[in-house]
C-alpha cells in the first residue's frame, strides 16, 4: 500500500514555542497515520510538490512510496498529545 511522508508543521511551530521535541514526521497509510522522529524508506521513492491539489490533511509536499518504512520513535497523534 502506498504510504506518504510529510512534516507536520503545526507540530514544529508547538515545539519552537513550548521547548519540546515531539515527532514530527507523519506517515499516512491508508486511514492509519504514524508520527516519527525519524523515517527511513527502505526502496524506491519519489518526492511531490502539488499546492493546488493538497493532500487531505494539508500538506502540500510529501514523499509516496510503496516501500517498506522504518519510524524511529514511531507513535500516534494521540500519543503525541498526551506528552504536552
Amino acid at each position: 500500500m502506498k504510504k506518504y511522508i510529510h512534516i507536520n508543521r503545526n507540530i514544529i511551530q508547538q515545539n519552537e514555542k513550548h521547548g519540546r521535541e515531539l515527532p514530527v514526521c507523519r506517515v499516512q497509510e491508508g486511514n492509519k497515520a504514524r508520527y516519527g522522529s525519524a523515517v527511513e524508506i527502505h526502496g524506491p521513492s519519489r518526492m511531490v510538490y502539488r499546492p493546488d491539489k493538497p493532500l487531505s490533511c494539508g500538506a502540500k509536499l510529501w514523499i509516496e512510496t510503496d516501500s517498506e518504512i522504518s519510524i524511529e520513535d514511531e507513535c500516534t497523534y494521540k500519543d503525541i498529545q498526551s506528552m504536552k
